[in-house]
């Protein structure tokens, strides 16, 4: 088995960027657990949900420039390689900042419990989480490029390791509230990032030098990422991200520390296929031989166990927490779990299209799952609780699992014709 996924360079890299979220998960999960013994719920709440605004803001203006580098870096020289990569992280990086500074202007105007914005260290912190959160996307990007996801499960460990060497050292200090949590969130992100710039980044491509020089160039590059990649990835990711703050505008920061966890828990499943489909596209874009049917089983392999275990007792993996946990998101986790199986035919179907130059089919289906998704979750959430937000992503996976199994047996029916 081992010599097998050495050889084969779809599951080598797919193992690579799945063990990378999983550790990253796992240690996440303890962050999380920390935290929850630590700190009083209200705090977690605030926490989670400016992080989750920071992620909604990274994933609209990080621009789709990290799918552009698995297009655009293999095979091209040391300098077009220092710039694309130098013109992206600026591109991107500063897309974010003014992002963060519109979103802490907007956000507090519209719902009553996003009103920590309105404090100056609402907003820095938000600043810093969002282009945070851009900087290491785009990196593990750059690696996935090079088919080096080693890199990015090295930098991953590190980043996760010390946000929760941090937050225990903080709370074993004595301090509390929201702004440990995000200081712990914070820190060692800025840290890993400039680690991985000055030393990871130079070993990945020898003689790369990092940069502002030819970002103009790069300019008309990006606006075509725009509306291709980016506007794929924005319907793709969309619903993930605004989940927890539609959850935290309908019921509340405390209802969102119960979601979060959840979720967090369920990501688990969630992290596979999109994991397999980030290193299937780098196949293709590499010239590699990748195939749709070795994807497929890559997925249903290493979803299966611990899907099995979420649904049977996840209740008891939620009580780590509390049993005030286990209480609410039990049933959440449930349908989440049953929501994996379409999440995955969904995500392979979009690295397969995109492969192909297929962008417009890629982004009718995200957008119909978004669409579906956000919907119900707007309006089954004051009625149903935090559950309804599970629904309205498993409804959103199952409809756009329709549209490609549907077109799957047209394409079969017309191929016998």
């Amino acid at each position: 088995m081992l010599r097998t996924v050495a050889r084969d360079s779809l599951a080598r890299n797919s193992v690579l960027i799945m063990a990378s979220t999983v550790a990253t998960a796992g240690l996440g999960y303890l962050y999380w657990l920390l935290a929850a013994r630590e700190l009083a719920q209200p705090a977690i709440g605030a926490a989670t949900a400016l992080i989750s605004i920071a992620t909604v803001v990274s994933m609209v203006s990080n621009l789709g420039i990290g799918h552009l580098f698995i297009q655009r870096l293999p095979g091209t020289g040391v300098a077009a390689w220092s710039r694309i990569v130098s013109a992206g992280l600026l591109l991107g990086c500063g897309a974010t900042t003014v992002a963060s500074f519109t979103a802490a202007g907007v956000l507090p105007s519209l719902a009553a419990n996003f009103a920590f914005l309105r404090s100056s260290s609402g907003v820095a912190a938000l600043v810093v989480t969002s282009v945070a959160l851009t900087a290491s996307t785009l990196l593990d990007h750059v690696f996935v490029a090079h088919r080096a996801s080693h890199g990015m499960l090295g930098r991953n460990l590190a980043l996760a390791g010390g946000k929760l060497a941090t937050l225990a050292v903080l709370t074993g200090a004595g301090w509390g509230g929201a702004g440990v949590v995000l200081l712990a969130w914070t820190v060692p992100s800025v840290a890993v990032t400039a680690y991985t710039l000055v030393s990871m980044v130079p070993r990945l491509r020898p003689g790369a030098r990092l940069g502002g020089a030819g970002i103009g160039a790069e300019v008309r590059h990006v606006q075509g990422s725009l509306g291709g990649h980016h506007l794929i990835n924005l319907a793709q990711a969309g619903p993930t991200a605004l989940l927890p703050v539609l959850v935290t505008a309908r019921l509340g920061s405390e209802a969102n520390a119960h979601f979060y966890v959840a979720w967090m828990t369920a990501a688990v499943l969630f992290m596979v296929s999109p994991a397999v489909a980030s290193a299937f596209y780098a196949e293709r874009t590499n010239a590699g031989s990748a195939g749709l049917p070795r994807a497929v089983a890559v997925v249903v392999a290493v979803t299966g166990p611990p899907a099995l275990l979420l649904f049977f007792a996840g209740d008891r993996v939620l009580g780590l927490f509390s049993a005030g946990y286990a209480a609410e998101g039990e049933l959440l986790l449930r349908i989440l779990v049953l929501a994996a199986l379409p999440d995955a035919i969904t995500n392979l179907a979009v690295a397969h299209w995109r492969s192909l130059g297929r962008f417009r089919r890629c982004l009718r289906l995200n957008l119909l799952m978004a669409t579906v998704c956000l919907t119900l979750a707007w309006l089954w959430l004051p009625g149903t609780g935090i559950a309804a937000a599970g629904l309205a992503w498993l409804a959103g996976q199952t409809a756009g699992a329709v549209v490609v199994v549907s077109r799957v047996i047209l394409r079969a029916r017309k191929a016998r014709a």
